[in-house]
Parts: structure tokens; sequence; C-alpha cells
């Protein structure tokens, strides 16, 4: 008995500009939202050098009392760079006292590494019968 060639079902046009619209909506909101809820970006943590506190006015400016280019581990060379950008030792300090911090839990990278197999594992018992016709097309 021969088999049928595989004809994968069709799909109209309507159908692939709403897939297309869809697809559209979730990158931009998987793009999105982790912006809107400040899950973006690095972490930093504030580390100051012996002899440099940090203080912040009334009005939001951050001062960095203390901040030399020294024992901000500037040499020469660095500080004319600084200098040419437009920087002085305390809008600097703002900028070097700031590491980002390297953490992640393991929680996370946990539930993660479970989504990515889940889904893997789903579109591959999801999509088994069609799978199994292409093969049977192609190898019988």
């Amino acid at each position: 008995m021969a088999r049928q060639k595989y004809q994968p079902p069709q799909q109209s046009v309507i159908g692939q500009i709403i897939d297309a619209a869809l697809v559209l909506i979730a990158v931009f909101l998987a793009l999105w939202v982790p912006l809107a809820l400040n899950l973006a970006g690095a972490a930093t943590r504030t580390i100051l050098p012996a002899g440099v506190t940090q203080q912040t006015a009334a009005d939001g400016t951050v001062t960095f009392p203390g901040a030399t280019w020294e024992n901000l581990g500037q040499n020469a060379v660095m500080q004319k760079q600084w200098e040419a950008l437009g920087y002085d030792v305390n809008s600097a300090a703002a900028l070097i006292t700031q590491w980002f911090d390297y953490s992640f839990s393991w929680t996370m990278l946990v539930l993660t590494t479970i989504a990515v197999v889940g889904y893997f594992v789903f579109l591959l018992v999801y999509s088994d019968k069609e799978y199994k016709e292409v093969i049977a097309e192609k190898f019988d």
C-alpha cells in the first residue's frame, strides 16, 4: 500500500497576518515588559575607595568628599581622558565607584532551564504526528 504524500495544513492569508501580528506583539512585550517592571539593566553597587565618602544633598545632588584621581585609581592619562570627556573628579567618581553586580539566582536559573526544556518537549510531543509522517515520507 502506497503512502500518501504528506501535505502540510494550509493557512489562509488572514491567518498568516494574525500569526505575524501575534509574533510582533510577543516580541514587543518580551522587550518592553522588563523595562516597564524595572527588571532590565545590570544591577550596580557602590564601592568607595578608602578616604572617599558619598553624600547626597537635599536636592538629590551626589558628591564624593575626599575623592581624588589617585584614590579613585586613575593615573594622569586616565585623568586627561576623563577631563576631555567633560568630567571632573566628582562627576567621574559617580561612575568609577559604580560596580556591576554579577550575582545571579540559582532558583531562577533552574526555573528558566525547566521552562526552556519544557517548551522543547512540548514542541516535540505536539508535532509528533507530523514529524513522523515527514520522516516516513522521506526515508520509507
